[in-house]
């Protein structure tokens, strides 16, 4: 294993699956990239959104605007650098692509010739959502690598 693609998303969990995929690449020797996807930007100006990124504030219905796309795509290469600094390591490398999360994620390993694929899953109802459809789901009926899933739900 020498390539590590660690998919965040902007759920205040990510740091838990930054850490633990930082933590395996370093038991492994192997070099990080972190990964963001922007797949729905009507989703960022939504009340469910919670402004983890710093880019909270906009109402904006029309994320077609260039400037808007820019300052998201720029919120999200922010939040990939705090959490590069939180790990500690600058020679992380830091992605941010726009489309389907699993597509993306799944292209993203193989262009970069990802050894190991870490991400999160939110749901409840772990194996459920894996057996539905969700993110994770997805990405683990596609890839041809190891995938490594951190629950991220919460705990009482």
């Amino acid at each position: 294993m020498k390539k590590i693609l660690i998919a965040l998303d902007y759920d205040p969990t990510a740091q838990k699956v930054a850490e633990a995929g930082y933590a395996l690449a370093t038991a492994m020797g192997a070099s990080v990239t972190l990964l963001h996807v922007i797949a729905d930007p009507v989703y960022y100006s939504s009340t469910a959104y919670s402004p983890i990124m710093g880019f909270g504030g906009y109402a904006a219905t029309d994320f077609m605007e260039p400037d808007l796309v820019d300052g998201l795509t720029k919120a999200s290469y922010d939040f990939l650098d705090k959490s590069k600094q939180h790990l500690g390591d600058t020679g992380i490398h830091t992605e941010v692509k726009s489309g389907d999360t699993a597509d993306v994620i799944l292209a993203t390993a193989k262009d970069i010739h990802a050894d190991m694929i870490v991400t999160g899953s939110h749901s409840r109802k772990w194996l459920d959502s894996i057996l539905i459809g969700s993110v994770a789901g997805k990405v683990l009926h596609h890839t041809t690598v190891p995938l490594v899933i951190i629950p991220t739900k919460k705990t009482n």
